[in-house]
């Protein structure tokens, strides 16, 4: 290469260089020099970040107050990773490996979680306590960082589990009264805004604005801790003694509809909720109906007393237990010949239940047992209620009523047959029934107070009266439901063993076991309901629902300081 070649060639380069310079001193100086406020506004929201403050889920106690707490949260720590960052620093393996001896977790399984190179978030363990978070904290992990949260807690595990429900993984309620009063419990999140430098660290020092989160509002049950684990106990005991598919049980208070205790076999634990089959989360009180079977020829027999058709003494054939209506026989468990009305009722007759309907005419009797509730909601402030079933008359059969009046051909939830019987022991009057009592909010003020709601009187005050003392003599020497008795008190009520529908007809093996009553039967406090599900070998409610619903009672009445009445129903007003 000639000396002028080599001259023309740094000219030349010289000259881009010094070009080079004199375009990046240009662009250096706009850059410092000038406003640029939409690059500025990009820089700086891309450096801004809001972070969610979680709110706290309010708690449910029972309706003794703070010193007997059912639900509560707790502060946890979810641990989270960066599976891009864990990759790219060779760390896959002993990251893995840390975190599975940490977490009691696989180490191949949490490596097979972060192994996804073009991801930047992953979740290694949920809900965490802070002693373990700590010791993965220790640790100092690349890649591994935690996000605050929050784990529904319940002390008594399954106790009220049906009625309190659970709140699932994303904080919502999912059933029970976390579900029904989901958007209470809650309470609402707040923000933070911050800054992060260039390498994306939160600058602490320049925090803007900031909104605290609302804690959830606290609920207070009906519920009484104490009765709920009488109830509880007893069906525990059923289960083991009858081998039922279920059985299910209620404490409700006559005056005002309030719900004591309510429970339901199979049961659940809610701190494990994720491991029970959905036929173990119902909460069969209320969802399930089934035929009632004898404990609903009371509504039939009260309706034909107020209308006046029958008299407590009024006399019926009842056709040595056999009687053909219809071209279909319609038998009693034992055979009788003539009985009253009110003997009818303490023996179970089916026969002279059955004439008594016919005598009332349909539409008059439809009528009646829509105003005892039946086939409606009774409205209990929870998820998940059935309606029960009570077809109008136009699709009633020519034996249809003598076969509802004896509690087939139509299904009712616990609840609703409950209610229908306290509105007996009430004078007549329907209420309402409730679980929850109170709800409060953080200041303490009161969101939502209860009050005894009457919706409806089926029975005057004189027929209620009447079918109190009808209803005591079912739990006497010679009556289905002596089993029921309760030291010191009288006990009124009536058993009930249906057989099963299936197939169009009714089974011969498969039965609903039930007793429903209340007590003290001069002047009534609470009723209770026992229903079990196909118990075996024996099937009559008043071999198996009776002797659970008298260690319900004679243990709830005292539990509650419910003292016996001595004098005659006739002096209530």
């Amino acid at each position: 290469m000639s000396e002028l070649a080599m001259r023309v060639r740094l000219i030349v380069s010289g000259t881009l260089l010094t070009l080079a310079l004199i375009g990046l001193a240009f662009q250096l100086a706009f850059l410092h020099l000038g406003t640029h406020e939409e690059i500025r506004a990009v820089i700086d929201r891309n450096r801004q970040v809001e972070e969610k403050l979680l709110a706290q889920r309010g708690n449910i106690y029972d309706r003794n107050g703070n010193n007997n707490i059912l639900a509560l949260n707790l502060t946890v720590q979810d641990v989270c990773a960066d599976p891009e960052t864990i990759i790219k620093t060779n760390g896959l393996e002993t990251t893995s490996a840390e975190l599975a001896q940490k977490l009691d977790l696989s180490a191949p399984d949490i490596a097979n979680r972060l192994n996804r190179p073009d991801k930047h978030f992953a979740y290694v363990q949920r809900f965490v306590d802070d002693d373990r978070a700590q010791g993965i904290r220790d640790k100092k992990l690349t890649g591994v960082f935690f996000r605050d949260s929050t784990l529904r807690y319940y002390p008594h595990s399954s106790l009220m589990c049906h009625v309190l429900g659970f709140v699932n993984y994303e904080g919502v309620g999912s059933a029970g009264i976390e579900q029904y009063l989901d958007g209470r419990l809650r309470g609402l999140p707040g923000t933070r805004q911050s800054r992060l430098n260039a390498l994306g660290h939160k600058l602490y020092w320049e925090d803007g604005k900031q909104i605290p989160p609302q804690r959830g509002a606290d609920v207070y049950l009906s519920l009484d801790r104490n009765v709920q684990y009488i109830v509880e106990k007893a069906l525990d005991e059923a289960m083991l003694q009858h081998h039922p598919k279920g059985a299910w049980a209620i404490v409700e208070r006559v005056r005002t509809g309030e719900i004591i205790a309510m429970a339901s076999r199979p049961a659940l634990d809610l701190n494990n909720f994720s491991t029970s089959a959905a036929d173990v989360m119902l909460n069969r009180a209320i969802g399930h109906v089934y035929e009632p079977g004898s404990s609903f020829k009371s509504t039939v027999i009260a309706s034909a007393l107020n209308d006046g058709t029958v008299t407590p003494g009024t006399v019926f054939d009842c056709e040595d237990g056999a009687w053909l209506y219809n071209n279909r026989i319609l038998r009693d468990f034992h055979p009788y010949g003539k009985l009253t009305v009110a003997d009818g009722l303490k023996k179970s007759s089916n026969i002279l239940t059955a004439k008594v309907a016919l005598k009332m005419g349909e539409r008059r009797l439809y009528q009646c047992l829509k105003a005892f509730g039946i086939g409606e909601k009774t409205g209990v402030d929870l998820p998940g209620e059935e309606q029960g079933i009570l077809h109008p008359v136009s699709k009633w059969s020519n034996i249809s009523a003598t076969r509802i009046a004896i509690g087939q051909g139509v299904s009712v939830t616990a609840l609703q047959l409950l209610n229908a019987y306290c509105a007996i022991a009430n004078d007549g009057y329907l209420m309402r029934p409730y679980v929850v009592n109170h709800v409060t909010g953080n200041n303490g003020a009161v969101l939502l107070q209860a009050q005894p709601e009457v919706v409806g009187r089926p029975i005057s005050f004189e027929t209620a009266a009447i079918m109190r003392k009808l209803l005591t003599r079912v739990t006497e020497e010679g009556g289905t439901g002596v089993r029921a008795q309760v030291d010191g008190y009288e006990v009124a009520g009536k058993t009930g063993s249906a057989q099963k529908p299936v197939n169009g007809g009714y089974s011969t093996t498969a039965y609903t076991a039930s007793f429903v009553g209340f007590l003290p039967a001069e002047d009534p406090e609470i009723g209770v309901i026992v229903v079990v599900d196909e118990p075996q070998p024996v099937h009559l409610g008043g071999v198996v629902a009776c002797p659970v619903f008298s260690k319900i009672a004679s243990q709830t009445v005292r539990c509650l300081d419910i003292p016996p009445v001595q004098y005659k129903v006739a002096s209530r007003k």
